[in-house]
């Protein structure tokens, strides 16, 4: 866990106009504001702000929004600590850790990727060497031309004891920076090249960045295991890696869809025939933190109905191991808010030898007639009962009935149940009370996605009534030029009566966050202090576009530099004349509405006071309305 005190340091010191000018093309759009294309969805005109000021960014179009960190997270498909590092070396800021460890030794973790590339670099051109034969032959007979192990940097490594690490020596990597990168491996004489005489795929993070290998055996007097990867190591673990997820990663986000496949041929074989959504798991079972960064690149979120949720879709060989993945897989299931299936192509065959057989067409075919996951594996759940006998038939729908419980939409759950009873050839009512005594904990309630409330209110949504956008707006500009507003000022905002409970709690998180007040993690803390589900609102109030009139530089051809400096000063003066006026005439309205309801109160308990009887009573009503008039009146004149 990063310092909190760090990472609200590095947001002070880091622009988030210039994190996200790295990828997106900004223009001025008025004070502390800046627009341009939304990098998140296809548009012509843009509706993607950025706020220096607050820190945050929001498009208006599809609804992405955040900090710096998210933008980074979103955009490269990072996790928030990889975005926070990256921003601390944007900046020179050294980060320190909850355990009071310094930031992670970036030093040697440069070292280990640029070994790695360098093996990289290596393996790609022996696979042009006459050595190479056999991997060559392998290549071919599945359907990969050299354009296709060029757009995959496949590569080839000697049959060699020590053939890599003389290479890399000489590059002046040491000998512990290769064994600890997993290039080599240490023996009784000493260390020597992990992989030999093998057909070489670089294993990638979803930055592009080479973090690993994985080898697939050639020679018959290989006694090694058919397939050999890359050890854990610093910068590669096999259960948070997916070969391909570079190359797949914006697919996978545009058309919220992923297919996961068993090897790096099958990978390979996919993208050629269109499918550039596919993916593997490197030598391991798919586990939960595959699951975790596919959610993360998916963008797969709870709480949307069935069509908006995106596609997961598994393939697996036919073989015991293949059955296996696909219990594993089955296992993480309940972790996905998107739809799962799976794709099984005729005779067993997997998504390489199918493009082999039959064509590209073919392989896309099987993908896209994917059945559900819980189809499938009730299937294979009852396949091994006899189905012909009153005991197999009992069997198999006290087989189906614990995967019929783990359904999540407990709308197709009637429509499981008659389809297994044909399956099966029972009674519906069978197959119901079987499902009725099986276990419902298959899935544990914890793992189930948690659904969000649909309904979570925006800052459009106060558009129609103009009181309610009275409120949102003040609490917008309190968000927004807290400099320009003044802490006196935004006490009177906040002191106001709200009368739309969704503003006026974020009214209170206001509040409970003033000693941040003005300062660069001023707008992070207010969405620290709402209820969770208030929190995107906000941000959006941080963000969303107000109504201040911005001065343009009218045009300067035949001025001096010195005139036009001075054109541009006079503007942007005059720019901030309007917003402060802006500011506090949003701040004055609000107030005086407030005082305005207050006189209401107080002219309607004078009237209900009889003042010969409670003279004192009556008095101290004529004084508070005396008052709240001069306010209003002092009000008017600022």
């Amino acid at each position: 866990m990063i310092k909190r005190s760090d990472l609200d340091e590095l947001r002070s010191r880091a622009n988030i106009v210039d994190v996200v000018g790295d990828y997106v093309s900004l223009k001025r759009a008025g004070v502390d504001s800046f627009k341009g294309l939304c990098p998140f969805h296809d548009e012509k005109s843009p509706s993607f702000h950025v706020r220096p000021g607050s820190g945050y960014f929001n498009c208006f179009g599809c609804g992405e929004k955040g900090d710096m960190y998210a933008f980074l997270q979103k955009i490269d498909h990072l996790s928030f600590v990889e975005a926070a590092e990256r921003i601390a070396q944007r900046v020179g800021f050294t980060l320190t850790y909850e355990d009071g460890g310094a930031q992670r030794d970036t030093g040697q973790r440069a070292r280990l990727l640029e070994a790695n590339k360098a093996a990289e670099e290596f393996f790609v051109a022996q696979l042009t060497t006459p050595d190479a034969a056999l991997a060559h032959d392998f290549l071919s007979g599945r359907g990969f031309d050299p354009a296709a192990c060029a757009q995959f940097r496949v590569g080839y490594a000697p049959n060699s004891y020590d053939a890599l690490s003389k290479h890399l020596l000489a590059r002046k990597f040491t000998e512990q920076e290769l064994e600890a990168a997993g290039l080599v491996s240490r023996g009784d004489r000493g260390t020597y090249d992990r992989f030999r005489g093998r057909v070489m795929w670089p294993i990638r993070d979803t930055t592009g960045t080479t973090v690993g290998f994985g080898a697939r055996r050639l020679r018959d007097d290989d006694k090694g295991p058919k397939y050999l990867n890359t050890p854990d190591t610093p910068v590669y673990h096999k259960s948070k890696v997916l070969y391909g997820i570079d190359l797949a990663k914006r697919s996978i986000g545009r058309d919220r869809r992923v297919v996961v496949v068993e090897g790096y041929t099958d990978v390979m074989a996919c993208h050629l025939a269109g499918i550039t959504s596919a993916v593997a798991t490197c030598g391991t079972a798919f586990g939960p933190d595959h699951v975790s960064l596919i959610r993360r690149i998916l963008g797969d979120m709870n709480g949307v109905d069935n069509k908006s949720r995106g596609e997961v879709i598994f393939t697996f060989d036919p073989d015991e191991a293949g059955q296996k993945a696909a219990t594993k897989a089955f296992a993480e299931d309940s972790k996905f808010a998107a739809n799962t299936f799976v794709a099984v192509a005729p005779d067993g065959l997997d998504p390489c030898d199918l493009r082999i057989q039959r064509g590209d067409a073919s392989l896309v075919e099987v993908i896209n007639s994917r059945k559900p996951m819980f189809e499938f594996m009730i299937r294979r759940a009852i396949a091994t009962y006899n189905l012909e006998t009153v005991e197999g038939r009992v069997g198999a729908v006290r087989a189906a009935g614990p995967i019929l419980a783990g359904i999540r939409d407990t709308s197709v759950v009637d429509g499981y149940v008659r389809m297994v009873a044909g399956w099966i050839g029972v009674d519906p009512a069978d197959v119901r009370a079987g499902f009725s005594r099986g276990s419902r904990d298959v899935v544990p309630a914890s793992a189930r996605p948690v659904v969000a409330n649909a309904d979570a209110p925006t800052a459009r949504s106060f558009d129609r009534n103009p009181v309610a956008r009275l409120e949102r707006d003040a609490l917008a500009v309190v968000l927004q030029y807290p400099t320009q507003l003044g802490i006196e000022r935004a006490g009177d905002v906040v002191g106001c009566r709200f009368t739309f409970p969704i503003l006026a709690a974020v009214r209170d998180a206001i509040v409970a966050s003033f000693a941040e007040f003005g300062s660069p993690n001023w707008v992070a803390t207010v969405e620290a202090a709402v209820p969770e589900i208030l929190a995107p609102l906000v941000v959006e109030l941080s963000l969303i576009p107000l109504p201040i009139q911005t001065v343009s530089d009218p045009i300067t051809d035949g001025m001096s530099e010195s005139q036009r400096e001075l054109v541009r000063r006079r503007n942007a003066e005059q720019t901030e004349v309007n917003l402060r006026r802006y500011v506090s005439d949003v701040a004055n309205s609000l107030v005086d509405r407030n005082l305005a309801a207050a006189a209401d109160e107080l002219m309607g308990r004078l009237a209900r006071l009889d003042a010969a009887e409670n003279p004192a009573a009556h008095r101290d009503i004529q004084q508070q309305l005396v008052a709240i008039h001069d306010r209003r009146r002092q009000l008017k004149g600022d």
